[in-house]
């Protein structure tokens, strides 16, 4: 039952500063259940970050849920370019974000419930997490066949992945956040979980792609706030506290001093693709004009998401040296993205000859190296 309260007093107590005993002992008891009323991706992270940075949960465990509208998130060590489809991604406004944990890519979108559990330290326990989910989903469905896995996965069936699990461990604190597969759109998954790109090279930590299902599908009965009711109750009784589940506005200062800062720097540039681990691309195309096939070769070292090493080879006798040196050496320290690098070729053919063979070919050529970002 979700119930709106006063937040505020809440978290000052539950706060590292200031915690009067007295009061913690009559407002917040052993934990709290909160859900977002955001379905803003970074809103949402940002509050796992601040309750992480903030909140003394010693004795005081949190559940916090949270759904987000279309977007894809990837674990703080991946590479973008690897783990999806940037291109379709742009073209349908879906966000990328990069969490603060570990762990693989997962598409979000209303029918995907996310459950974040805080403990500190000490009381990190993922099974134990998903043996309380498993516990809730069989209190409502007893027919369901699901099992956690060793990789702290849950399988429907014994073969479709209904849930992936990620974490972040601090000095004293520590959070484990797993999805829960309801409803979620199972066509625009698989399209944006798969990278059109060729030829990387890295060593960023690679997801491992697996069947899903959604929950919905076995059982109609099984809705969003089904599932986040029986979830919530399971983990009331768990930890002896109210069985409410108290709604919160992560952009609200007044609860979350800070958060808002937080947010925005999930969404810069910097964070989530200047994280990316270093790599390179080796990869070729071929291009058609006036009839003949001519192959492109482009290798393309990247670090911190800049190009760092930039050689594009192609036929002399198509596109002249210095053009095509002018090229490499201008996309060097250059943001490894198609707007940057629109911009700056754009820039370029204005120092070109004004030979209209010659800038078809430039721009043919530039949307091919566009392509790959």
């Amino acid at each position: 039952m979700l119930i709106p309260f006063s937040m505020k007093n809440c978290f000052q107590l539950l706060c590292n500063r200031q915690v009067p005993a007295a009061g913690l002992k009559k407002t917040v008891k052993n934990g709290l259940i909160l859900q977002s009323v955001s379905n803003d991706v970074y809103q949402n992270l940002a509050v796992e970050d601040w309750i992480h940075d903030h909140m003394n949960l010693e004795g005081k465990p949190i559940l916090f849920f949270w759904r987000n509208s279309p977007s894809v998130v990837i674990g703080r060590h991946q590479n973008p370019w690897q783990e999806c489809n940037l291109n379709l991604m742009r073209e349908e406004g879906i966000k990328l974000a990069r969490r603060r944990s570990g762990g693989g890519t997962v598409y979000h979108d209303m029918g995907n419930i996310n459950l974040t559990f805080f403990t500190t330290k000490k009381k990190y326990d993922r099974m134990e997490n998903l043996k309380l989910i498993l516990r809730a989903l069989k209190a409502v469905q007893p027919q369901l066949d699901v099992q956690a896995t060793k990789r702290f996965d849950l399988l429907l069936d014994g073969q479709f992945k209904i849930s992936g699990t990620a974490s972040k461990i601090g000095r004293t604190t520590a959070y484990h956040h797993c999805t829960l597969l309801c409803s979620s759109d199972g066509t625009f998954l698989s399209s944006l979980l798969k990278s059109p790109y060729q030829g990387i090279r890295s060593n960023a930590t690679a997801s491992i792609p697996s069947l899903v299902k959604n929950l919905l599908e076995k059982d109609p009965t099984l809705t969003c706030e089904v599932l986040m009711n029986a979830v919530a109750t399971e983990y009331a009784a768990y930890h002896q506290i109210d069985n409410h589940i108290h709604p919160i506005n992560p952009t609200d200062e007044t609860l979350f001093p800070g958060i808002n800062s937080k947010a925005r720097e999930l969404q810069t540039w910097e964070w989530i693709y200047g994280k990316t681990p270093k790599f390179s691309i080796n990869t070729s195309f071929h291009v058609l004009y006036e009839q003949s096939h001519l192959e492109i070769k482009v290798f393309i070292d990247i670090k911190n998401g800049r190009i760092e090493i930039c050689n594009i080879e192609v036929p002399d006798h198509w596109l002249p040296l210095e053009i095509r040196d002018k090229l490499n050496s201008s996309l060097i320290g250059s943001k490894f993205c198609p707007t940057e690098t629109t911009m700056l070729t754009n820039i370029l053919l204005r120092t070109c000859p004004q030979d209209h063979k010659l800038h078809s070919k430039w721009n043919i050529l530039c949307e091919k190296i566009k392509g790959i970002m």
